[in-house]
């Protein structure tokens, strides 16, 4: 079957309406604030404002979210998988520079700082509709009860209310269009709205374009989230998903337009204009609905936070996290340490902020910055595949133009609450340039040594009686780049640290690859059922939980017949019993005795910091129930080459 046609069968309307309830909950909201914040721009605004205000949010919904995501960004897929990290995984090889470790550790920063900003802004705005039904709504105390919720469910996994999330949503969309086409009658000039001439007039000939358009860029900010959720759904679904939002989108964007058109000024910059068009019978209930497509929302968001700093990790872009699986589906992550992180950021946002006017200002400047590294990992992706110059050199200037303008309007807000959300993407993204740096530093001064060379005394002291046994089998993790090469303190620690005798060797070099899903192990029997080298390669989706892996992989030896796993033992070999598994773990610590410049000194005593928060590499690798030593060596950067201690001559010999 043609490739085109297999990817085709793919589609489905279960497949559909799960699209709909994870991947559009960002952009799908933001009706609930994006006219709002065009009217706090301008309050004393005309017909004209208005008509090139939707204009330009159809337009920008039409160039920065259909063409940029959905039509080329989602093509750039690493085996189905999308978003900044697996677009970074892509191009990472064959554009072999530290600047698109920097757009990439920038990109992803920016896009946890907005997993901050999203859930407070959303729920906020969603709540704050009730201030329409009874005015004195403690709207506060609401938002962060329900805050406190979102974040407290996650450790329990979201699968049971899952199920939910797309006819949820789906009823949310099918309100928006609805009450736009209720509300377009009132003034059917604001269709006018479809030519681009009243956006490109209203940005020149208006002294206040970049706060203008600093507020209709909200409208977009969930386009990177529907690019992130590409391994969810599939391409396709989300395809054709998007073309049922963006309509009903822009249906409910004209209606909120005609409605202002239609109604006094006073009454119109006294309410949410998405509220002010609701029928008053029905308000109660479009509250409701609003709420839950803002938890909905808010929900997406982390749950593609948590999957981010998963692949960070697995990318050397950030520490180790404690990650637990509270859900069957596949994909569903629960990181502890990040989940309070976002919690902590969404409560200190809702009481620095306090209302979602305010929070307007801090919100949509972190996100310009993840599409503008987007956009520069899209070209590099499009140079790798062979698209010709002229092609990619077109997307490269036109997106950096585009988003450069955001960029620059959003920047307008940061005295008034765009620095929150900038300081935090530049704190993530300083953990991320230095533990990635750190990570380099450490890998580039290991020695390794060819582990054949070895394979005689290895045997010489497994047979040595004389030795005491240390265990029937024993394990060593090496990250060594080449097959066949093993790090110089692994063989350290079996030949002179402690002379280390076993039954069996195993040897488990650990190798993370660009694709997402890869989970696959060689096996050379160095000697056979004594010395095994293994080589497990990890995708960067996949946890290395190595104690798991290797008891399948002991299983295929037993079964093949090339490994005897009962113990040696008289006393346990007379009963059949299996002997022991003791892993080795060698931990490379910075020593301040190193000679070192002070950029490296720097970089190094802070990655040591970081590294004493991360999650342990025995909990990391999933060895935390299992029998480990830790030996702990010292990191040699440069050996001393200039002082030496000498012998005191004044000292009587004895000779």
């Amino acid at each position: 079957m043609h490739p085109k046609g297999k990817k085709i069968s793919e589609i489905s309307a279960a497949g559909i309406l799960i699209a709909i309830g994870i991947v559009f909950g960002d952009i799908g909201t933001s009706p609930l604030y994006v006219m709002k914040a065009v009217m706090h721009v301008n309050p004393d605004f005309d017909s004209s404002y208005i008509i090139g205000a939707v204009s330009c949010v159809i337009w920008t919904l039409t160039l920065q979210t259909t063409l940029k995501y959905v039509i080329v960004a989602l093509r750039a897929d690493n085996n189905g998988e999308g978003g900044i990290m697996a677009l970074f995984s892509l191009v990472k090889k064959s554009i072999k520079s530290r600047w698109t470790f920097i757009v990439a550790a920038t990109g992803a920063s920016a896009l946890l700082a907005d997993g901050i900003i999203t859930p407070a802004m959303t729920v906020t705005s969603a709540v704050e509709g009730l201030r329409s039904l009874y005015a004195p709504t403690p709207v506060i105390p609401i938002v962060l009860v329900i805050i406190t919720l979102i974040f407290f469910v996650q450790r329990s996994g979201t699968s049971k209310i899952g199920k939910f999330f797309g006819p949820a949503m789906l009823v949310w969309f099918l309100m928006l269009g609805v009450l736009g086409i209720m509300n377009i009658w009132n003034d059917l000039s604001i269709l006018k709205a479809f030519n681009p001439y009243y956006a490109v007039t209203l940005i020149v000939s208006r002294p206040e374009w970049m706060f203008i358009l600093g507020a209709i860029f909200l409208c977009t900010t969930g386009a990177e989230a529907l690019y992130a959720d590409l391994g969810h759904c599939g391409r396709y679904n989300i395809t054709f998903s998007w073309v049922f939002v963006k309509i009903m989108l822009i249906l409910n964007y004209l209606g909120q337009g005609a409605w202002i058109l239609s109604t006094d000024k006073l009454s119109t910059n006294s309410v949410n204009p998405f509220y002010g068009m609701m029928p008053g019978a029905f308000l109660g209930i479009g509250i409701l609905i609003a709420t839950i497509a803002a938890i909905i929302a808010s929900q997406a968001l982390i749950s593609g936070v948590f999957t981010l700093i998963s692949e960070a990790a697995n990318l050397d872009l950030w520490p180790r996290m404690q990650i637990y699986y509270p859900g069957s589906v596949k994909g569903q992550l629960y990181v502890p340490g990040i989940n309070l992180f976002l919690f902590a950021g969404c409560v200190g946002t809702v009481l620095l902020f306090k209302s979602s006017n305010q929070m307007e200002a801090a919100y949509g400047l972190a996100i310009t910055v993840t599409m503008l590294t987007t956009t520069l990992l899209l070209w590099c992706y499009m140079r790798k595949k062979g698209m010709p110059v002229w092609v990619t050199s077109v997307f490269l200037i036109v997106y950096c133009l585009l988003e450069g303008i955001f960029f620059i309007a959003n920047m307008s807000k940061f005295i008034y609450g765009g620095w929150f959300t900038v300081l935090i993407a530049c704190a993530l993204c300083g953990v991320m340039l230095i533990w990635n740096k750190g990570r380099s530093f450490h890998l580039s001064h290991v020695n390794y040594k060819y582990f054949p060379d070895y394979i005689d005394i290895i045997s010489a002291i497994r047979n040595d009686r004389e030795i005491p046994s240390f265990a029937s089998n024993i394990v060593y993790i090496s990250f060594s780049p080449q097959k066949n090469m093993v790090e110089s303190k692994l063989l350290y620690s079996i030949i002179n640290k402690q002379p280390k005798r076993a039954d069996h060797y195993w040897i488990i070099r650990i190798e993370h690859t660009e694709q997402p899903y890869t989970l696959d192990y060689s096996v050379d029997m160095m000697v056979r059922d004594a010395i095994f080298l293994l080589t497990v390669r990890f995708g960067f989706k996949i946890q290395p939980h190595i104690n798991v892996f290797l008891r399948q992989i002991v299983e295929d030896l037993v079964q093949n017949g090339d490994l005897s796993l009962t113990s040696k033992y008289p006393s346990m070999k007379r009963f059949g019993i299996a002997g022991d598994f003791r892993f080795v773990l060698i931990r490379r610590v910075f020593s301040p005795a190193c000679i070192c410049n002070t950029y490296e000194r720097k970089i190094l005593t802070i990655y040591e910091i970081l590294r004493h928060m991360a999650v342990s590499t025995e909990k990391a690798l999933g060895l935390d129930t299992s029998l480990v030593n830790v030996e702990t060596v010292p990191l040699i950067l440069r050996k001393n080459q200039g002082m030496r201690i000498k012998r005191n001559p004044a000292q009587n010999r004895t000779d």
